[in-house]
């Protein structure tokens, strides 16, 4: 190679290496600022599934919607208490309630979820129209109701009524309470203070000598179990009734059969004799 040539190539070099170079920085862009925004965006925390019963109470806007829907079914059942069952439309309810400036917001409300998720308002179509009624506990329309089913209950051992109950379905309950006199009994629940209504079936009644009445009445068993009760009735000669239930029969266990060989079914026994082998003769042939 000419010497010449190197020379000048070993000069580029040296000008090469000290001459001072600039870097140019690169801009970032809008779509890096996003993302790198986005990952030092806090997570949100996850959603909790929605509900399927609607809480008036908790939701947005509950005050002035709870207290509308709360004057109506109040409306409501005291139409049912004072005989008025008939069905009433939406605005015919507004009407009553003095609520026709609720909005179409709120009256849209009341349509397509209050009162149709609403236990206590029962919607009846009627003349093409959606009209809406109140739902009491039972279905009773007077005293002689209120006595067949108390007598149904009293037969199938079901227990008693809730006054409460009674009051908000039968129209005019006080009324038809004070005419079934004693045909009624009423219980106080010691729990809640709350009167239950039994039916009183005057054919069982008997009366009981008082003598036999003191001593059941001074006997006390309070913080005795039925295990001291048994044996304090063995020592006084009384023998107490037995749990003559059916007994629970053991499953019976089958056997298991022995292991051993088997013997298997032999296949066209009524034709020995009959077939005949043929290998020999197309051995002698060939």
């Amino acid at each position: 190679m000419d010497q010449e040539l190197i020379r000048q190539r070993e000069l580029f070099k040296k000008r090469a290496l000290a001459q001072p170079t600039v870097e140019k920085r690169k801009i970032k862009s809008s779509d890096d600022s996003d993302r790198s925004a986005k990952r030092h965006r806090p997570s949100k925390p996850p959603r909790e599934p929605k509900s399927s019963s609607f809480d008036y109470k908790t939701s947005q806007g509950n005050s002035q919607k709870f207290s509308i829907l709360t004057k109506i079914v109040r409306f409501m059942k005291q139409r049912h208490q004072d005989s008025d069952t008939y069905p009433l439309t939406i605005d015919e309810i507004l009407d009553e309630t003095n609520q026709l400036d609720i909005g179409n917001k709120n009256k849209h409300w009341l349509i397509t979820e209050a009162l149709l998720d609403n236990p206590k308002i029962k919607i009846v179509h009627e003349d093409g129209e959606e009209k809406y009624k109140f739902k009491p506990k039972f279905d009773i329309k007077d005293r002689k109701a209120l006595l067949n089913l108390l007598k149904k209950y009293d037969l199938h051992g079901d227990g008693g009524l809730l006054q409460e109950d009674v009051e908000e379905s039968v129209p005019h309950a006080q009324q038809a309470l004070k005419r079934l006199g004693d045909n009624i009994i009423y219980i106080t629940r010691p729990n809640d203070k709350k009167k239950v209504l039994f039916y009183n079936d005057k054919y069982c009644q008997f009366n009981v000598d008082e003598d036999f009445v003191k001593l059941w009445r001074g006997v006390s068993v309070e913080g005795q179990d039925e295990r001291k009760i048994e044996e304090y009735l063995d020592k006084q000669g009384i023998s107490t009734m037995q749990d003559v239930g059916l007994k629970k029969v053991a499953p019976i266990q089958k056997r298991k059969k022995k292991g051993g060989k088997r013997t298997f079914k032999k296949l066209n026994e009524h034709l020995d004799g009959v077939l005949q082998d043929y290998g020999e003769l197309k051995a002698s042939k060939t």
